[in-house]
């Protein structure tokens, strides 16, 4: 067995909110690469996790030994000098790697960055257990649909002139100053675009702050106006999808913070979208690969029964409000470090810990190669059959099978099927 790539056994969650039984891609994966995990179709099974976070570690396959033990039993080899200096670690990966399989609305949530991260953990260490920040990247493995960043900012108003029920939480004259003072043409970064900002504020902080009787009353007549009156709404698809959450969470604030003041989006498989710090989003429904910063840092704000920290989120939130297409990323070839058949993808967010590599192939099937990386990586098959090739090594890969491939290691993926499809996540000292 080579000690630059071999096979991980990866652990799982099972969070109320996933899907259920063997409908759960994450069961599916489980239950594939280990025959000893029995599926039990009465329950959730929500979060494949990849990597070394403490709360769930991988193992080698063969060895059972701890990924976070193998890494630091030879920092340099399986991290590389340059990822220790960087991120100050000589036992895990700087990033966390998920599958996610979502059947209920996750909580409306966003995560500081660095700076509050540390802030927050020195006020507050029992709800904010490190002081890192947490940027996620999700790419859809089925029809995907969440919510990314606040609407445009016509689209609120547009909002607060139709429906009753939203102004009433908000308040007259907190709606009317909105409404008649935002400027839709403002530029980025000028005076203009801070007062919206500001606006925005006064008025997601006017639904965070509203009582619970209130949430409850006008929820009630939100969701009726849905169910009788779906043509007040301004987007189509609006009324079905507060009934579909109001049945997860009844008469919850998320009802207005997220289904009335964030963006809907759906994604197609392959396509994918990245969480900034302090923008607030939530995972509605769908199978995703999800990669993120290692930390647990979360400030809620609705579809929750936890604790939210309502102050720090009002505080925290960035107010960005941009049309819901430009919350999706820009795909780019991997062609610089890769070659042969197939199509290798690359997703790249603006950040130092992580990006992914997903790998297709058509029916013309064969081997692409590529030559290493200068930072560890742990790639999953989502579809299809093929192999893992490291020299004279040739490892099954199947649909659940997770390998960690060493820095500065040349593979090749071969299919057999034009299904094959995997997701490599990775770090370089350059990214």
């Amino acid at each position: 067995m080579s000690d630059k790539v071999f096979r991980l056994d990866a652990g799982y969650q099972q969070y109320d909110w996933g899907k259920i039984g063997s409908s759960s891609a994450v069961a599916q994966f489980a239950s594939h690469s280990d025959p000893s995990i029995k599926i039990d179709e009465s329950k959730p099974y929500a979060e494949l996790w990849m990597g070394t976070h403490s709360k769930t570690p991988s193992f080698n396959h063969e060895t059972k030994e701890s990924l976070r033990d193998i890494i630091a039993s030879n920092p340099e080899q399986y991290l590389g000098k340059d990822i220790i200096n960087k991120f100050q670690s000589t036992n895990e990966v700087p990033f966390l790697f998920k599958v996610l399989s979502i059947e209920k609305v996750l909580s409306i949530q966003a995560h500081p960055d660095k700076a509050l991260g540390k802030i927050l953990r020195a006020q507050d260490p029992k709800n904010y257990p490190d002081d890192n920040h947490k940027p996620e990247m999700a790419i859809a493995v089925t029809d995907f649909e969440g919510f990314c960043g606040f609407k445009p900012l016509d689209e609120i108003a547009d909002e607060l002139k139709r429906i009753p029920e939203f102004t009433n939480i908000v308040g007259e004259e907190t709606s009317n100053e909105f409404i008649n003072k935002i400027d839709i043409n403002a530029k980025k970064g000028s005076k203009e675009d801070i007062e919206n900002k500001k606006l925005l504020q006064a008025v997601f902080s006017k639904v965070m702050n509203a009582d619970d009787e209130k949430i409850i009353e006008n929820s009630k007549k939100l969701i009726k106006r849905a169910e009788t009156s779906p043509s007040d709404f301004n987007k189509k698809d609006l009324p079905e999808l507060l009934i579909r959450l109001n049945k997860q969470f009844p008469n919850d604030i998320g009802l207005f913070c997220g289904g009335l003041m964030l963006n809907h989006c759906s994604l197609k498989p392959g396509e994918a979208l990245f969480l900034r710090a302090k923008d607030p989003h939530a995972y509605i429904n769908g199978d995703i690969i999800e990669c993120m910063a290692a930390s647990d840092n979360v400030v809620r704000a609705g579809f929750t029964p936890k604790f939210k920290d309502v102050k720090n989120l009002v505080e925290m939130l960035t107010y960005s409000y941009d049309p819901v297409d430009e919350q999706k990323m820009k795909l780019e070839a991997f062609d610089k470090k890769s070659s042969g058949a197939g199509k290798a993808t690359l997703y790249n967010p603006p950040i130092d810990e992580f990006a992914i590599i997903q790998t297709t192939f058509d029916k013309s099937l064969g081997k692409r190669q590529f030559n290493g990386l200068d930072g560890p990586s742990i790639m999953i098959t989502t579809k299809g059959n093929g192999y893992v090739i490291n020299g004279s090594q040739k490892l099954k890969a199947e649909p659940g099978f997770v390998f960690f491939i060493a820095p500065n290691t040349s593979v090749e993926l071969e299919a057999e099927d034009s299904y094959f499809t995997t997701y490599r996540a990775f770090v370089e000292p350059t990214l």
